[in-house]
């Protein structure tokens, strides 16, 4: 059976003329009909979600669709979606969080963590056939998380600089008290008794606030993704979602053909690799998940295709994967097309690319083209505004 996939994407609100996060994504939300739209902690992100599919065409056109009608829903104000894990330009503050009384108390209790809450990533749903089953499919494919992070790092630039990663929002991200890897549990009565513990602790608040790379949903039966940045381009959200459905779907025939344990629980090295995937992204080496030791993000990521070739090949997902992931290795990573983009001119046409791949890829080639004329004097400089703390 193919097990049904979805995906959440966030999306940074920008001034289309200064480039600059805004905290307007309730004037967004107000412009768009359709039900699958939905505010975040912070005013100045807006969040897609897709239907339930069994196709990756399916999926691509339902979250295609979704930009389009955010595209025009801000572009009617003066406004433009990114989805990225950071914008270059942004300020923070602790007054631009929606008005909800639980995202209100997490701005009390985590202050700075949650004002630099800045950050868009994009999550994807799996079907799961029970929550036992999700709980123990985490440990199997917790060592392949990285390098779908490596896939989709997006957010080189935070507050008007060059931070040297391709995932700064990895870093940001991982200061909540859960964030990180999940950890290996015997079935889902251990993860909910310790879920339950950290409540009681009054560390987090509820069960929303478990943070982990990959998690049971705690309202579907679903195993949810939470590694990945935003990603500019649809393309690289389906790729990330065709290899973890595959991963998933790999766990749990393990699971239910395997007796005893299927994992060492040795995951100690699991955030050392995060961090390295989230600095290197594809453009340096990955931890690779079976030797543990550094390899080339294009030795690491064909090495995870072969070895999901079966379920890929299962789920009806093999040549749409394959052509993705060529295309993503020849193409370099988002972090680096944007870093390219600043390089050449400024921190502007970085946003604009960011603006360009999220819209679609004609709006892309046209942003990645070279410019006939020297660009307009139509906002202000990146270096003489800043971006304040």
């Amino acid at each position: 059976m193919t097990l049904r996939i979805g995906a959440e994407e966030e999306f940074h609100v920008l001034d289309v003329e200064s480039g600059r996060l805004v905290p307007r994504a309730g004037a967004v939300l107000d412009r768009l009909e359709s039900d699958g739209f939905t505010a975040e902690l912070q005013r100045s992100v807006v969040e897609s979600n897709s239907r339930v599919h069994t196709t990756l065409d399916d999926l691509h056109a339902d979250l295609a669709e979704a930009r389009r009608k955010l595209d025009a829903a801000a572009s009617s104000q003066g406004l433009a979606v990114v989805a990225a894990g950071t914008v270059p330009l942004a300020r923070v503050t602790s007054q631009d969080v929606t008005e909800d009384a639980r995202y209100r108390h997490m701005v009390d209790e985590y202050r700075r963590i949650a004002d630099e809450q800045l950050i868009c990533s994009a999550q994807v749903h799996v079907d799961v056939p029970d929550r036992d089953t999700a709980v123990r499919a985490m440990c199997l494919v917790s060592p392949w998380l990285p390098p779908l992070l490596a896939l989709s790092a997006s957010s080189p630039f935070w507050l008007g600089a060059d931070t040297g990663y391709a995932s700064w929002r990895t870093m940001l991200w991982q200061r909540w008290p859960t964030a990180g890897p999940a950890g290996c549990y015997s079935g889902a009565a251990e993860y909910d008794a310790e879920l339950e513990e950290l409540i009681r602790s009054g560390v987090i608040s509820d069960a929303g606030m478990v943070y982990h790379d990959v998690r049971p949903s705690a309202h579907q039966r679903t195993l949810e993704l939470r590694i990945c940045d935003a990603c500019p381009r649809v393309e690289t959200v389906v790729l990330v979602a065709g290899l973890f459905r595959a991963l998933v779907h790999d766990a749990c025939e393990r699971l239910a053909h395997e007796d005893g344990p299927v994992c060492d629980g040795r995951h100690g090295w699991l955030r050392a690799a995060t961090w390295r995937a989230a600095r290197s992204g594809l453009e340096g080496p990955l931890v690779d998940p079976v030797t543990r030791r550094a390899v080339p993000a294009r030795v690491a990521l064909h090495g995870m295709l072969a070895r999901l070739r079966p379920a890929l090949e299962a789920t009806g997902d093999w040549d749409t994967v394959h052509e993705l992931l060529a295309e993503v290795l020849a193409m370099g990573s988002a972090a680096h097309r944007l870093r390219q983009a600043a390089e050449a001119e400024d921190l502007l046409a970085s946003v604009d690319l960011m603006v360009a791949e999220t819209r679609g890829a004609a709006a892309a080639r046209a942003a990645a083209a070279p410019a006939s004329a020297p660009r307009p004097a139509r906002r202000p400089s990146p270096v003489a505004g800043g971006a304040s703390a």
